[in-house]
């Protein structure tokens, strides 16, 4: 069973980061990640502000948690750059580096990276190059620090329209093209079930370019219990590939919260047998 991370943007809205990992912990996670360490999440949209770095960083080592993901840049390339853009390579760099500066604060060895929007005017290929170079830059900044990057494919069709990495395919290509251990491709199997399935074959045969899963249910990004996606099925792929890393969950509560949280857990149990 591969090792279990919540993301606790989407759970306890309006709480502070430090009391929503003393949450967390208290109903059984032991590793938890959140998106940028600058802005915080209201439900709706993505305001500016600062987390508490350090007494974030005092939290996990009092309750042994992990922190297992920072994300550097938005989807929409708004915060920290596009990687679709060549002139926009500097910006998204030094946003890097201080995200790395972070990391290393909290103990946390991989950063989500995200490729920004199409970019009108330009072709497929333009844009494929113009991340594709950057992230070998970024891949040499990051491995040098300990750090793994993995690039995030998203559905253009219901979360993020208009976003660039919309393929596994490509992400692999993109991977194998820089071919540095300091990137590899975050497998969203939410995301990538809505834009081209397939699912258990693509994971089963590009294991080795995967850094990081992220998983919900579909339709609805809600619990994992929920929906059309055999989980059971996925999860056995990935422990019988030999994966090492986080299985990440990702997924807005239908439910309250907390009974979201531990039916998930019990669920996730029952996965595993």
């Amino acid at each position: 069973m591969p090792k279990i991370d919540l993301c606790i943007e989407p759970f306890f809205l309006g709480t502070d980061t430090s009391e929503k990992i003393k949450k967390v912990k208290k109903l059984g996670f032991e590793a938890v990640e959140f998106w940028f360490w600058d802005h915080e999440f209201t439900g709706n949209n993505l305001i500016p502000r600062r987390k508490n770095i350090q007494e974030i960083s005092s939290v996990c080592k009092d309750l042994n948690i992990t922190i297992t993901d920072l994300v550097v840049n938005s989807p929409d390339g708004l915060i920290g750059g596009f990687l679709t853009k060549p002139e926009d390579r500097d910006k998204y760099l030094e946003r890097l580096k201080e995200t790395i500066g972070i990391a290393h604060k909290l103990d946390c060895k991989k950063l989500i990276t995200c490729t920004g929007n199409e970019i009108t005017g330009k072709t497929f290929q333009q844009q494929f190059d113009s991340v594709a170079q950057t992230l070998a830059k970024a891949a040499e900044i990051a491995n040098k620090e300990g750090i793994t990057l993995v690039l995030e494919a998203l559905n253009s069709y219901v979360d993020h329209p208009g976003y660039f990495l919309t393929s596994s395919k490509t992400g692999f290509d993109i991977v194998r093209m820089v071919n540095n251990p300091g990137l590899k491709l975050l497998f969203d199997i939410y995301h990538m079930q809505i834009m081209e399935g397939n699912l258990t074959a693509s994971i089963k045969n590009n294991i080795s370019l995967i850094g990081h899963f992220h998983s919900a249910g579909v339709p609805g990004r809600n619990e994992l219990y929920s929906g059309e996606i055999n989980y059971a099925s996925i999860i056995s792929t990935i422990n019988d590939s030999g994966y090492e890393g986080y299985f990440g969950l990702e997924y807005w509560p239908a439910e309250q919260e907390e009974i979201s949280l531990s039916k998930t857990l019990k669920y996730l149990k029952c996965c595993k047998k």
